[in-house]
């Protein structure tokens, strides 16, 4: 099993501590078992984005595209000055001879 990367460590972390501040102060719960749901609640809350953050990691990554390669969706620019027009060969040529 592969251990945990310090940025799982550290979104696990911050969404237990403000999940569990959330739902404490929404739920305004005083009990014994109702914050013993509200922990439990935030725990496997911290815990689902942990295991998630891996997840985006490599979905971002494969979905950025290479820069300088031109994909099916990216027309290819062509400089102004490489651009060649229809039929300047042959004036040219004409008014040469």
């Amino acid at each position: 099993m592969p251990r945990p990367t310090a940025a799982q460590f550290a979104y696990g972390s911050c969404t237990v501590i403000f999940s569990t501040l959330a739902m404490l102060l929404l739920s305004q719960t005083s009990s014994g078992p109702g914050v013993a749901l509200v922990a439990v609640a935030a725990l496997a809350l911290g815990l689902l984005v942990a295991v998630a953050v891996p997840l985006l990691a490599t979905r971002t990554a494969t979905a950025a595209p290479a820069r300088g390669i031109a994909t099916a969706r990216e027309p290819v620019r062509i400089p102004a000055s490489a651009r060649v027009t229809a039929g300047t060969a042959e004036s040219t040529r004409g008014r040469a001879a």
